[in-house]
C-alpha cells in the first residue's frame, strides 16, 4: 500500500534529543532544588538524569514518558509540592528547552509535503510546550495535527494519537509512516497498523529499535531515498 502520510514523534526524532533534554533536565533540576547543585544531582537520579555528566539512563523516565509520570516519580523528592504543581513547572521549563534540529527543518519538510504527504507530529510532551517548539522551529504550519499525551487521544505507546491522526487525515494507518526514536514510538505504530521507521537521533541504538521497527535509519533526513526504494 502507498504511503500517503508520514506522523513524526518530537523529541529525539524531529529534533535531537540529548541538545534539548540535557538543558531543559539541568534547568528544572536547579529550579525544583532552589540553585543547590548537589541536591539537584540527587534529585535528577531519582528520574534517571545525572546533572554532573549530563547523561541519561538508558531506562529513564525522561525519555519517553509523559509530565504525568515524570511527576510521580519526582514526588519522593519533592514532596512539598503538589502533582498538579510539578507538571505545570515541567511543562513551563519544556516549553523554554532549546531546540537542537539535526537538519534544516523548514525545507526538509516542504520537501516531503511537494511529495504529497500528509504530516503529523504525536509526541508525549505535552501539548502546549510541542507546539511552542515547532513555532519557534517555524515549522507549525507544516503539520495538519499535533497531538501531546493531553491532547485526548492518550500517550504512546498506547494507539490513540497514531489513530486520530489517520481518522484527521482520512487514511487507512496502513497509509502512515510513524517515525520515532524510542520503542514507545514503534509499538505504538506496529499497534496501530502502521509502516514504522526508528531513527537513531534519540538514546536508543539500531539493536534495539530493530525488532520494531520496519527499518531503522542514521536521522529522518535519510526518509525520502527510503521512500523511493
Amino acid at each position: 500500500m502507498r504511503v500517503e502520510a508520514i506522523l513524526f514523534d518530537k523529541d529525539g526524532t524531529l529534533f535531537e534529543f540529548a541538545a534539548t533534554w540535557g538543558p531543559f533536565a539541568r534547568a528544572f533540576l536547579l529550579r525544583v532544588a532552589e540553585n543547590d547543585p548537589d541536591r539537584a544531582t540527587r534529585i535528577g537520579h531519582t528520574v534517571g538524569y545525572d546533572m554532573a555528566t549530563d547523561r541519561f539512563d538508558p531506562d529513564s523516565v525522561l525519555i519517553a514518558a509523559t509530565a504525568d509520570d515524570i511527576a510521580r516519580d519526582l514526588r519522593s523528592s519533592l514532596p512539598h509540592l503538589s502533582h498538579a504543581a510539578l507538571v505545570d513547572l515541567l511543562n513551563e521549563e519544556a516549553a523554554l528547552a532549546p531546540q537542537a534540529q539535526h537538519l534544516p527543518l523548514a525545507p526538509y519538510l516542504d520537501a516531503l509535503l511537494g511529495r504529497g504527504l500528509k504530516l503529523g507530529v504525536a509526541t508525549n510532551d505535552s501539548e502546549i510546550p510541542a507546539l511552542s517548539h515547532l513555532e519557534a522551529a517555524g515549522i507549525r504550519d507544516r503539520f495538519e495535527f499535533v497531538a501531546g499525551f493531553d491532547s485526548g487521544h492518550g500517550a504512546k505507546p498506547g494507539t490513540g494519537q497514531l489513530l486520530a491522526f489517520a481518522a484527521h487525515v482520512g487514511l487507512d494507518p496502513a497509509q502512515v509512516v510513524m517515525v520515532g526514536d524510542s520503542t514507545h514510538d514503534l509499538m505504538a505504530g506496529r499497534a496501530a497498523g502502521m509502516v514504522t521507521i526508528g531513527v537513531l537521533t534519540g538514546l536508543a541504538g539500531a539493536d534495539v529499535l530493530a525488532p520494531f521497527a520496519d527499518a531503522v535509519l542514521p536521522d529522518i533526513g535519510h526518509i525520502p531515498a527510503w521512500l523511493d526504494r
